[in-house]
């Protein structure tokens, strides 16, 4: 099982500048979305040309810092410029592979837990 799969991912809206590193993106993180980027979650930025991914994880004494460069096409990342929208880890999925966040025919979640 993946090791993020249970995780939260706030995306970055819009575009970032990515020559910030990690002090710059943690500072983003908390000062413009009021987040805690020392929660165990991952917050991804995106460039203008929307090829181009840096994704800040807090792991137990130090930042993660990854980088995502397409060679072609584009990420469907949202536009709304200055905000922040959580997504599951499974959506963010969708988004690495080139699709949108809204998946039409992508299966429900099945949050039951008995066995008939």
């Amino acid at each position: 099982m993946d090791e993020w799969a249970n995780k939260q991912v706030h995306l970055a809206c819009g575009n970032t500048d990515m020559r910030k590193s990690i002090d710059g993106l943690a500072v983003l993180v908390k000062e413009a979305f009021q987040l805690d980027p020392f929660s165990p979650c991952l917050f991804a930025f995106c460039n203008r040309q929307r090829n181009k991914l840096k994704i800040l994880q807090w792991d137990h004494n130090g930042f993660w810092l990854f980088y995502r460069r397409l060679e072609r096409g584009k990420f469907d990342w949202p536009s709304q410029t200055g905000d922040a929208v959580s997504i599951s880890y499974r959506e963010f999925r969708w988004l690495l592979d080139g699709l949108s966040l809204v998946q039409r025919q992508a299966h429900q979640a099945v949050l039951a837990r008995t066995i008939l």
